[in-house]
């Protein structure tokens, strides 16, 4: 008798179309405003000569503008959810290629152990600050890891290990972007106030300015050293946050389980490996230590890096969509505090290390 490999059957073939359908409109829109952003952002760089507000950020403050005077019905929410939750999972997941440890041991010992040092006095301290303004544990974590990593990439990482909510990461990033445009304004302004050298600068620049395009325009008025060594460090720096969201996946169950009122939830005796790690952690570990030991082509890593860029920024318009404005401005002030005042201490910190490290 012969034997036939089993198809499959209409039950799962219209199960699965009927979640695809569900997924597609809100999924499509979120699409939509990310194409949006990206145009602005584009007109941006065409009208100014560089984009100041980049397409993730116009991509959450569209998505929250619509919010603001439409709230989504059913059949969008499917799709918003999955954009904000599996797809950024899947950015996250490809970001893991942009790493190389190669380039991050070639930097030399000392300046890597600085590099860390100062990333975990600042996730410390603004971890605690925003704790003092008596802003939710979650929110300041995502503070604390935006200003001491890499700003938006970070918070966006971080957020679905605590299970931050859309309101906390969108607010997050919010302040964040706007406080690092000032910071690629007014950086500069320090290397005469300060007599900072070329290279002192590139390495302050590194450690406090939030995103890699923004590193090359805070450090490109000064000089092409600062360019250099500031785009070193800054790589560097965001190297850390592997193992500060897999630290948080692996000691932050609690953030998880806990609601920010402080009415902790029952917690299980037994926690489940992919409850600890989740598999986008793995992943994402897994891709860096392909990159680095070259085992994923060059040609590849431009490609995956825009892939990643793309999914980003719709899964934040999604964040944008799920928004209620009068939410965010509630936390608005605290917010502002806690980022713009950690980010002051994580400027005298990096400056300390600079002097301690003799670096001229």
């Amino acid at each position: 008798m012969a034997m036939h490999a089993p198809s499959p059957s209409p039950a799962s073939s219209s199960s699965f179309l009927r979640s695809a359908g569900r997924i597609l409109p809100g999924l499509g829109l979120c699409a939509g405003i990310s194409a949006i952003a990206f145009a602005l952002e584009h007109l941006e760089a065409f009208a100014a000569g560089r984009a100041w507000l980049e397409a993730l950020v116009l991509a959450i403050l569209i998505g929250t503008a619509i919010r603001t005077v439409w709230t989504p019905s059913d059949r969008w929410r499917p799709g918003i959810a999955f954009s904000a939750k599996m797809v950024l999972e899947i950015a996250i997941v490809l970001l893991g290629a942009s790493l190389n440890m190669a380039m991050i041991v070639a930097a030399g010992p000392a300046l890597l152990v600085g590099i860390a040092v100062v990333v975990s006095i600042a996730l410390a301290g603004s971890f605690m600050l925003g704790r003092a303004l008596g802003l939710p544990k979650r929110m300041a974590v995502l503070i604390a890891c935006g200003n001491s990593i890499c700003g938006n990439s970070a918070i966006a990482a971080v957020a679905p290990v605590i299970g931050a909510d859309g309101k906390d990461v969108a607010a997050s990033i919010a302040f964040t972007a706007v406080l690092g445009v000032l910071v690629v304004l007014g950086l500069p302004l320090l290397v005469p106030i300060l007599s900072l050298s070329e290279t002192q600068y590139g390495v302050l620049a590194g450690l406090t300015v939030y995103a890699v395009p923004q590193v090359l325009a805070a450090t490109a008025p000064v000089a092409a050293a600062s360019v250099q060594i500031g785009t070193l460090v800054k790589l560097v720096r965001v190297l850390m946050l592997g193992p500060v969201v897999l630290a948080l996946s692996v000691l932050g169950h609690r953030l998880r389980d806990d609601t920010d009122a402080g009415n902790a939830k029952p917690a299980s005796r037994r926690l489940a490996v992919n409850k600890l790690v989740p598999w986008f952690i793995i992943a994402f570990l897994g891709m860096a230590a392909l990159r680095s030991h070259g085992l994923i082509p060059e040609v590849a890593l431009a490609p995956i890096a825009k892939t990643a860029t793309v999914l980003t920024i719709i899964s934040m318009a999604a964040l944008g969509l799920g928004v209620d404005i009068r939410v965010v401005a509630r936390a608005g002030g605290r917010v502002t505090a806690a980022v713009t005042l950690s980010l002051i201490a994580l400027t005298v910190v990096s400056l300390g290390l600079i002097r301690l490290l003799g670096i001229a």
